[in-house]
């Protein structure tokens, strides 16, 4: 096994860096190795400029004009395209808009609205928890028309029969990173004649996607991940464009209406992907998220996903040299081309063991029951970052500093 006793040829690789000038671009505090970007993505210089325009220009200045001369009313669109871009979809079939939640109950009730006399939903057990609730909820305001089947993932790929109205999975699991291979399920489900929706949250931003070129029919993501566009910031919705014309969704606010400025008692939906809005844009919020994505979009993807790969398999392979003789156990695939932008490991005193190394300045996160989350970002980390987070875990790890008091209280968002 290779060894990382030192750091110079991380520090060649960090010279030699394509992305290191990005790097550069985000604030993040001295001291502090952030691995928690699959979380929420930190703060960028792109993205606080842009909303001091927002605030004391746009807002400031300009007032409501700014709807008009500031192009806050096209927002939805003009963001949700360049969004678009990073996950492979057409003009026109991406909006930014409400959050992961409102949206993939809009895109699943939207599916099932073009799906007349199917009854069964299919979504994977240990999916991340909301969108869990989101299809219970869906099911139980039906009155129990639908049937909520949830599954192992090595079940989902035969589950999916006659019957089937819509899949509804997540492209990569928020806690192994695992990814689902997404043109094989879609074409599943077509053959059955079933739509899916996909969860991109932890996608977009991170690994190479496809929605056109793998025949997807739907897709909800966060722009607070990855995208790196702030706490809670606007999420967005898919859909193709051979869908546009049938569907209906139940959420049906006036910016989804054909001509919102008219002010009509009757809901007339727009005749595009626009009927899948809903209320007002959230102006600040998505003025910071398209300065996140315009940075991504400056950045070469070839570059971004070597990076990520590289630097995926050097903290792993410095785990397993440095921390596993400790009980930590990687959950992740082994192989960074089937796993998400971050890797988990367990360890029975998990929750300690990162509250100690936030401590430190090393912040990653941790679900439930055992699992550390470390994330990976060839935006804003360097290789060298790799070896010093390794360093610091395997001295806690070895020392059991983690056992001390303060790191076993449980904090309310861990």
């Amino acid at each position: 096994m290779t060894s990382f006793t030192d750091h110079d040829d991380l520090k060649h690789l960090d010279e030699k860096d394509p992305l290191r000038l990005v790097k550069q671009r985000f604030l993040i505090p001295d001291g502090v190795y952030y691995m928690n970007g699959n979380s929420l993505g930190p703060l960028s210089t792109d993205a606080k400029t842009r909303m001091d325009k927002a605030v004391s220009e746009e807002w400031g200045h300009e007032l409501i004009k700014g709807w008009n001369t500031a192009g806050w009313y096209d927002m939805p669109k003009r963001v949700g395209d360049k969004i678009g871009t990073l996950i492979g979809a057409k003009p026109g079939e991406t909006l930014l808009c409400d959050s992961t939640s409102v949206n993939l109950f809009k895109a699943v009730n939207a599916a099932l609205s073009i799906q007349k006399g199917r009854k069964k939903i299919i979504s994977e057990s240990g999916n991340f928890p909301t969108d869990l609730y989101i299809l219970d909820g869906t099911r139980r305001f039906s009155k129990g028309e639908y049937e909520l089947a949830t599954l192992d993932r090595s079940e989902i790929l035969n589950a999916i029969d006659e019957e089937t109205a819509v899949v509804v999975l997540t492209h990569v699991h928020y806690v192994s990173g695992e990814i689902f291979p997404m043109k094989e399920i879609n074409l599943r489900a077509h053959e059955k004649g079933a739509l899916v929706v996909w969860d991109l949250s932890h996608s977009v931003g991170a690994i190479k996607t496809d929605l056109e070129g793998s025949c997807a029919d739907f897709a909800v993501g966060c722009g607070y991940k990855h995208l790196n566009g702030g706490p809670g910031a606007p999420a967005f919705i898919y859909a193709a464009k051979r869908h546009h014309a049938q569907i209906r969704q139940p959420l049906s606010g006036w910016f989804g209406h054909e001509a919102p400025f008219s002010f009509i008692d009757d809901y007339i939906p727009a005749n595009d992907a626009r009927k899948l809005l809903c209320g007002t844009t959230g102006v600040l919020g998505a003025s910071a998220l398209e300065a996140a994505v315009d940075l991504f979009l400056e950045v070469r993807e070839e570059e971004r996903l070597e990076k990520l790969y590289r630097m995926s398999r050097l903290f792993d392979a410095m785990i397993a040299e440095k921390c596993s003789p400790y009980g930590f156990e990687r959950v992740s695939p082994p192989d960074p081309e089937n796993r998400g932008a971050h890797l988990s490991y367990r360890h029975p005193d998990g929750y300690a063991i990162m509250q100690n190394l936030i401590a430190k300045g090393v912040i990653g996160d941790f679900r439930a029951p055992d699992y550390l989350r470390f994330g990976i970002s060839p935006l804003f980390m360097g290789y060298e970052d790799l070896l010093k987070v390794t360093d610091i875990l395997e001295e806690i790890l070895k020392s059991k500093s983690y056992e001390a008091a303060q790191y076993q209280v449980k904090h309310a968002v861990t």
